[in-house]
């Protein structure tokens, strides 16, 4: 998954792609695989996307005082195509903290700028690696919800790897994917723990099973799904950083030509994590097919080779 303050910078790089060549590069693909973006983990493509809105509804732990709080998040993430297989990305969320006890609060999350390299692809065995770092701008974010002061920098390792390549043997195994991602967060403040960033998601792609394996006669919207399971982890590794944290997210993406709508439950994985179970929704805008004269390729280079190699998203 990749907000409010991105709007003049979502202006300008659309400016830019205007000017660009004409080379379209379809979003998420890999050979026949059409990786989808997931929620809570980002995947592993540098490609251009607009997902907005990113609502989620979640109960963080207690605070030192014994008060439980909720928390709502509105966020928003753009990405563009610098250069083949290179772009930058940039995010932010609006948060609402209503606590138990004591008056609601809202603010802007601290702004973050990233940027992700594809190094890697096999589209023959539906494989990618990819590598990135983001950068969580420190006090670009409201005090109010306790936004950092302080800048952390996560380079991070991502891959993705679909499964249409075993035998036919196993037929039903082949619409599986998984996407995975690693990071280690480095805050410019000493006293703050380093902490090992990781996730992985588990994919089972219907529109895969219908188009590559079997056709069974599925109806529409179903055919159009990919059901998931997503973990996103967090582990402190030093300083007293305390214990692992994280949420498990099943939920269930849906694939038009022109967008994804997704939803997955919030589940803690601890009492540090969370206390009940959230949401999330995600709407994720393919503007490179909206818009192909402007989104779906680099703003410097040209990626018409790859063109061919992506197919349709839907069997629709």
């Amino acid at each position: 998954m990749k907000r409010l303050k991105t709007c003049g910078l979502i202006a300008a790089a659309a400016a830019c792609g205007i000017a660009s060549p004409r080379a379209i590069m379809a979003h998420g693909f890999e050979g026949n695989r059409f990786f989808p973006p997931t929620i809570q983990t980002d995947d592993p493509f540098a490609t251009d996307e607009f997902s907005f809105p990113n609502v989620q509804l979640f109960q963080d732990p207690p605070s030192p005082g014994g008060y439980r709080t909720r928390e709502l998040d509105y966020g928003a993430e753009f990405d563009k195509e610098i250069f083949p297989n290179f772009d930058l990305e940039f995010s932010d969320a609006f948060t609402t903290l209503n606590p138990k006890e004591g008056p609601s609060s809202n603010g802007f999350q601290n702004f973050t700028l990233g940027w992700k390299y594809e190094l890697l692809q096999v589209p023959e065995h539906e494989f990618i690696f990819s590598v990135g770092t983001d950068w969580e701008i420190g006090g670009t974010g409201g005090k109010s919800i306790g936004s950092d002061s302080f800048s952390t920098f996560t380079p991070t390792l991502y891959a993705g790897k679909g499964f249409g390549d075993l035998p036919d043997s196993v037929p039903m195994l082949k619409p599986f994917a998984i996407t995975g991602l690693v990071g280690e967060d480095v805050p410019t403040e000493a006293a703050n723990p380093n902490a090992l960033e990781w996730g992985i998601a588990v994919e089972y792609s219907l529109l895969y099973l219908e188009q590559y394996v079997k056709d069974t006669g599925m109806p529409h919207p179903f055919r159009d799904m990919i059901p998931l399971v997503e973990l996103a982890m967090q582990s402190p590794e030093n300083r007293d950083g305390g214990t692992t944290t994280g949420t498990v997210n099943p939920g269930v993406l849906y694939e038009s030509r022109y967008f994804q709508a997704g939803i997955e439950a919030v589940i803690p994985i601890n009492k540090h994590s969370g206390e009940n179970i959230g949401f999330v929704f995600n709407v994720n805008i393919f503007i490179d097919d909206l818009w192909p004269k402007i989104f779906g390729h680099p703003v410097f280079g040209n990626t018409e080779t790859n063109v061919a190699s992506n197919p349709p998203v839907s069997a629709k």
